[in-house]
C-alpha cells in the first residue's frame, strides 16, 4: 500500500520543505581565528531560515579564503553536493553575493550550474527574485562587489609596498637566516622588522662560502654540489627538513641578503614575475656582502647553459669557449692531422671559408696551452701578489673568527633562554599556576625544547 502525500485541509499537496545549506566565509584567518564575523553569519541565516521554514541539511564553513576564485575546499564540497542528483538540498543561503563570490563571471557560472539541478542561491540581505529585473540587479551587485575588491586589494597592496619601503615586515615567513622582531607599537597594531638570526645566519654564509671557494678539498661548488654538501654533513633547513636545489639557488640569488628584501616581485595568481619597477625593497641587516653577492652571480651566469654550452666547460679542450682569433674574432676550435696524431686550434672562421675568408693562424694545442699556463702561473704566483693574498686571508680569517664567536655565543645565550624559560614553566606547573590541560601546554613545551635543542647542536657544531 501506497502512502498518500500529505495534503493541506483543502486538499491541495503540502509543498515539500525547503532543506538548506549554510554557507560561512571570512576573508582572513585573522577574522577566523578572532571568532568575529562566522558567528554572527550563522545567527542571522539561522533566524532567516527559521522565518521561512526551512531545515538547516548542512553547514559549509570557509574560514579564511578569498571569493576572488573557487580554490576554497569548503566551497567546493558544498558544490558537489549540490550537483548530486538529487540534491542534498535545495537552497543554498549566505549573508550577502560576495559572500559566494567576488567574481561575476564566476558567480555567474555557478548561480546557473547550481540551477540546472534545481539549486537556488539565497542572499539574506540581498533578497532578489528570479525575474530578468531581479537577475539584472543581482549582476549589477556582483560587478560592483568585483570592482570593490579589486579596488580594495590596489590599496591594500599600496600600503603594504610603502610599508615595505619603510623597512617594516608584511608578514610570512621570512627568508632562512633572519627572523621577525616586533619594532615598535602604532596604536594597537605591533609594526614589525627582520634581523638576522643567529642560528641560520652562518649556514646562509656558508652557502655563498662554499660557491666561492669550495670546501678546501675541491674549488668553487655549483648548486648541485653544495646541497650534496649539506645533506651529507647533517646540516639542516630551518624545519630540521634536507635542502634542495631550489632552496640553495634561492638563496644564492636572493638581494635579501645583501640587505635588499624585494616585496610585490610576483602575482599573488599567475605566479609570473613582475616589472621590477613595481617592486619595494625593504633594508634589512645583510649576511653577505655585495662583492660576495655578485661574484656569486657571476659565477651562476657563466655555468648557466643559457649563456655557456656544457661541452664549453666540461669538454677536454682547455680553451673551448675563451680563445678567439685576433684577426676576426672568431672562435678558435680544434683540428687534427694524421688520424687525430696532431691537434690544434684554427680558427674557425678560416676553418669554414679559407684563406678568404680569415688568415688567421693554426696553433698547436699543446704550446698554446702550455703557453696560457705558464703566463698564468706567472700571474698568479707572483711574490708580491702572494704576500698581498696571504695578508687578506688573515684579515678575513681575524674577521671570520670573530664573528664565529659571537655566533657561537649567541647560540649558547639563546640555548640559556630557552632552557630557563622551560625552567620557569616547568616550575609553574608544579606550583599550579598553570593547568597541565591547557592545549596550547604542550606545544609550547615542544617549541622550547626545539629551540633550545637547535641552538646547543648548531653551538656544538661551530665550536
Amino acid at each position: 500500500m501506497i502512502d498518500a502525500a500529505p495534503t493541506n485541509p483543502d486538499g491541495t499537496p503540502t509543498p515539500a520543505v525547503a532543506k538548506a545549506a549554510l554557507y560561512l566565509r571570512v576573508s582572513t584567518g585573522r577574522q577566523a581565528e578572532s571568532d568575529l564575523s562566522i558567528p554572527d553569519q550563522r545567527r542571522q541565516i539561522t533566524a532567516y531560515c527559521v522565518a521561512k521554514g526551512w531545515d538547516v541539511a548542512a553547514e559549509f564553513v570557509e574560514p579564511g579564503n578569498t571569493a576572488t576564485d573557487d580554490r576554497r575546499p569548503a566551497f567546493q564540497a558544498m558544490i558537489d553536493a549540490a550537483l548530486v542528483k538529487p540534491p542534498t538540498f535545495t537552497v543554498i543561503v549566505v549573508h550577502s553575493f560576495s559572500r559566494f563570490f567576488r567574481d561575476q563571471f564566476q558567480f555567474e557560472f555557478y548561480v546557473r550550474k547550481l540551477a540546472k539541478n534545481g539549486v537556488r542561491l539565497i542572499s539574506i540581505t540581498q533578497d532578489l527574485g528570479d525575474d530578468p529585473m531581479s537577475v539584472m540587479m543581482r549582476q549589477i551587485m556582483t560587478l560592483f562587489d568585483e570592482y570593490q575588491s579589486k579596488e580594495n586589494a590596489k590599496h591594500t597592496l599600496r600600503a603594504m609596498k610603502e610599508n615595505a619601503r619603510q623597512g617594516y615586515w608584511n608578514g610570512a615567513l621570512p627568508p632562512i637566516g633572519y627572523r621577525i622582531v616586533a619594532a615598535e607599537q602604532r596604536g594597537a597594531k605591533i609594526k614589525k622588522k627582520l634581523e638576522i638570526d643567529p642560528i641560520h645566519a652562518d649556514t646562509v654564509r656558508l652557502i655563498y662560502r662554499l660557491a666561492l671557494n669550495g670546501d678546501g678539498d675541491r674549488g668553487p661548488m655549483g648548486i648541485k654540489s653544495i646541497t650534496t654538501y649539506l645533506n651529507e654533513r647533517g646540516i639542516r633547513t630551518r624545519d630540521g627538513g634536507r635542502w634542495g636545489i631550489a632552496s640553495v639557488h634561492q638563496i644564492l640569488t636572493r638581494t635579501t641578503y645583501i640587505g635588499q628584501h624585494r616585496f610585490n616581485t610576483r602575482d599573488h595568481k599567475t605566479r609570473n614575475a613582475k616589472p621590477e619597477a613595481e617592486h619595494a625593497v625593504m633594508e634589512v641587516p645583510p649576511i653577505v656582502t655585495e662583492a660576495e653577492f655578485e661574484a656569486v652571480q657571476a659565477a651562476l651566469k657563466a655555468r648557466s647553459p643559457k649563456w655557456m654550452p656544457p661541452r664549453a666547460v666540461s669538454g677536454p679542450t682547455l680553451l673551448t669557449g675563451i680563445c678567439f682569433c685576433a684577426s676576426c674574432g672568431g672562435a678558435m676550435t680544434l683540428r687534427t692531422g694524421k688520424g687525430s696524431q696532431y691537434r690544434y686550434y684554427t680558427c674557425s672562421t678560416k676553418a669554414r671559408q679559407g684563406v678568404s675568408g680569415c688568415r688567421g693562424l693554426t696553433v698547436p694545442m699543446d704550446k698554446l696551452d702550455r703557453a696560457v699556463a705558464d703566463h698564468l702561473e706567472w700571474r698568479l704566483l707572483d711574490p708580491s701578489r702572494l704576500a698581498t693574498l696571504m695578508d687578506q686571508l688573515l684579515v678575513r680569517r681575524d674577521e671570520w673568527n670573530e664573528r664565529r664567536r659571537g655566533h657561537i655565543a649567541e647560540l649558547r645565550k639563546r640555548a640559556a633562554e630557552a632552557e630557563a624559560k622551560l625552567k620557569r614553566l616547568y616550575d609553574a606547573i608544579e606550583n599550579g599556576v598553570v593547568d597541565v590541560a591547557d592545549p596550547s601546554l604542550k606545544d609550547r613545551i615542544a617549541e622550547l625544547a626545539a629551540v633550545r635543542d637547535q641552538a646547543q647542536a648548531d653551538a656544538e657544531r661551530a665550536t
